[in-house]
């Protein structure tokens, strides 16, 4: 019932409002009529005036007419009056745009100006003819830095003289003149609508009311400081923004850092037709430049003269902070929505889908850092994948695991161009690991599951921030498991795995190493996911001495990653080959490592019984043979590829034969001699 009435209400409010809207544009079209007429009325005693003098005619001035007015009482004012408060016009300056409007309006004064021109066909009026025709005339109506001229209002057609230039009514100002809004077309490549459909978080509320708060303290007429919005939540940063403009009754309109021209006239043409604009609209700006390079990108010096000069409000996005502006500047730190605002927000996305225990709802947000639209996405995603109707959904398990896949999906896009996804195929059985190793791994999983219940509900986070992230160390020679490892870990925890390539990351150019790491942890920050550096010696070799700057920065990139490592909400593992070239600073900061020792003979023949999956045909395999090879985990993998692919293309069942000439082709490429005492046996003892 109460959203019954909420509803009519609602419609009735509607009703109204377009109601309102059509009775001004009445009274607003009959007011700029009335004003035309007087217009038309001045011009016509001009050319009176003229014809007198010149003896054609005998005529005296006519006073003006009684004009009718409507009434404006309820309503807004109407634009004219509105437009010429808004830009402080003269009576002069008034009618002289009221003149160039009325020739666009009315082909009959458009005939006037041209008879009062001695034109024999309508035209523009000139500022000659506005100068000798209007009430209070004055030079400097016309000047650059008048509100016709500066405003862009009008503008002047190129002539021998000032007074001889045609002028004409800007198209947007004779739109708004006559109650039609539009946003400028020379504006309109440059933005983008906000369109923010619910309301922000509490915690974003409270930022809300901050900037609320703030401009309203601002006096009419002076300049409101800047709001810097810094954060990863891009919608989030556009809700704050929404909310708080939305309450001062402003307009937001976001404009990209990317779109803005990097021409310094362009620049102020395009900040002169927006304060013109915000002027007309009441509009908010929102200049988004998150990810922009204050120093090297050619835009930035756009972004900063706008955010300085801009005297209209304006609001503006950053991942960090901006180089100070030269104006007073606020910032505001727009995080994710709580734990406790995301758990309420997934009530709300699944209410009247299904319920979601508070024990998973706990692990859902320590496993996924969602901003407040990212998991309405999700929620309408997760709906989408069950595969029956929303209102049959039976078993919680089926909805639990449609929302964390959900959540996978959504976090995934933004890493997809930095690293490579790994889809996680191994299991706790594919793995072949001392027992040491095995529960060092188990012990990271559970970790990473209870990182909710240790570090909030049993508050050690509050003890400090440092130090929990957890992160490992994987060391031991190529083939020997770490990357199985990972996507054993990935499996086990149904998370996505990365692997990041340490070296297309590090950078010989100062600063852009930190760069590129940045965005690989602001990417994955997101979804918690595994990942995954691969061959860390490429940075985190023992750091040497100081000799020069490139010396320096090598150590500020090695901290840079540790800092990043211990606050990052996910798992981070790093591999080596060669752990003893790793800093022992570096090492003490890692809560995990995890020695992967040369397989063993026993651990080769383990690893032989496994390697074939259950279809694959085989015949006569003897693994203890096998394991007599010399080689670790990951070629014993490629020689049973190889041998798979042989068998296939002869038509036959794996065998000895197959794997043997695939040894052979894996030792080769190793550098290394088959031993006969690695193959004794083999054949003979499989036919």
């Amino acid at each position: 019932m109460a959203a019954n009435e909420a509803d009519v209400r609602e419609r009735s409010t509607a009703v109204a409002d377009r109601s309102e809207a059509k009775n001004w544009l009445q009274a607003n079209q009959q007011y700029l009529s009335a004003a035309l007429a007087e217009v038309r009325v001045l011009l016509q005693r001009h050319i009176n005036r003229n014809k007198v003098r010149s003896g054609n005619a005998d005529q005296s001035e006519s006073d003006l007419p009684n004009v009718s007015y409507p009434d404006f009482r309820g309503l807004r004012p109407p634009a004219l009056e509105v437009l010429s408060a808004t830009f402080k016009l003269s009576t002069f300056e008034r009618a002289l745009l009221l003149l160039c409007a009325g020739v666009e309006f009315d082909a009959g004064l458009a005939a006037l100006c041209g008879e009062a021109q001695g034109k024999a066909h309508p035209t523009n009026p000139t500022f000659g003819l506005a100068l000798a025709a209007l009430p209070g005339a004055h030079w400097s109506a016309l000047s650059p830095a008048a509100p016709l001229r500066y405003w862009k209002l009008i503008r002047t057609e190129t002539a021998s003289s000032l007074t001889q230039s045609l002028l004409h009514i800007d198209e947007r100002i004779l739109h708004y003149l006559a109650g039609v809004q539009y946003v400028d077309d020379r504006l309109a490549d440059y933005l983008v609508p906000v369109t923010v459909t619910s309301q922000p978080v509490a915690s974003h509320q409270v930022l809300s009311d901050q900037i609320v708060s703030l401009w309203s303290r601002i006096p009419a007429g002076g300049v409101l400081p800047a709001i810097q919005l810094c954060g990863l939540d891009a919608a989030g940063k556009r809700a704050v923004a929404a909310s708080a403009c939305a309450r001062l009754k402003l307009n937001l309109v976001a404009i990209p850092g990317d779109n803005l021209p990097v021409n310094t006239s362009e620049v102020s043409t395009l900040i002169r037709l927006w304060e013109r604009e915000a002027a007309l609209q009441a509009c908010a700006l929102l200049v988004e430049c998150d990810d922009m390079d204050a120093v090297n990108d050619a835009r930035a010096p756009s972004v900063t003269r706008l955010l300085t000069t801009l005297r209209a409000p304006v609001l503006f996005t950053r991942s960090d902070r901006w180089t100070p502006l030269q104006r007073l500047t606020v910032t505001l730190d727009v995080n994710k929505p709580t734990l406790e605002e995301q758990r309420q927000l997934w009530r709300e996305t699944l209410q009247g889908v299904g319920e979601v225990d508070a024990g998973r709802l706990d692990l859902l947000t320590s496993q996924f850092n969602l901003s407040a639209r990212t998991i309405r996405e999700a929620g309408t995603e997760a709906i989408g994948r069950l595969a029956k109707p929303v209102e049959k959904v039976e078993k919680e398990e089926d909805l639990a695991f449609a929302v964390w896949d959900a959540c996978r999906a959504q976090a995934r896009p933004r890493l997809d161009d930095l690293g490579m996804h790994i889809e996680p195929a191994a299991t706790w059985d594919d793995l072949v690991l001392p027992q040491p190793q095995r529960e060092i791994l188990s012990e990271m999983a559970a970790q990473v599951r209870q990182r909710t219940k240790v570090y909030h509900e049993w508050a050690f986070a509050t003890k400090g921030q440092r130090g929990l992230g957890i992160s490992a160390l994987f060391a031991g020679a190529s083939g020997t498991g770490k990357t199985m490892a990972a996507e054993v870990l990935a499996h086990e925890l149904r998370l996505d795995l990365y692997r990041i390539d340490l070296s297309s990351v590090v950078s010989k150019y100062i600063g852009e190493t930190e760069k590129n790491l940045r965005r690989i942890f602001d990417a994955a920050d997101d979804g918690g996911v595994i990942l995954l550096f691969d061959e860390a010696d490429a940075l985190f070799g023992k750091r040497s001495e100081v000799k020069d700057s490139h010396d320096r920065y090598a150590n500020i990139e090695v901290s840079y990653l540790l800092q990043r490592i211990e606050a990052y909400r996910g798992l981070a593992i790093l591999t080596t080959n060669q752990k003893s070239a790793l800093d022992t600073a570096f090492l003490r900061r890692i809560r995990f490592i995890v020695q992967f020792p040369f397989p063993d003979e026993s651990q080769r023949a383990e690893i032989w019984r496994r390697i074939f999956p259950e279809a694959t045909p085989t015949e006569g395999l003897d693994v203890m043979k096998l394991s007599r090879l010399n080689v670790a985990g990951g070629n014993i993998r490629n020689i049973a590829l190889s041998a798979a692919f042989l068998a296939a293309d002869a038509g036959e069942p794996v065998r000895m034969t197959h794997l043997l000439h695939a040894a052979r082709s894996e030792y080769a490429e190793l550098e290394k001699t088959l031993t006969d005492a690695e193959i004794e046996g083999w054949i003979g003892g499989s036919e």
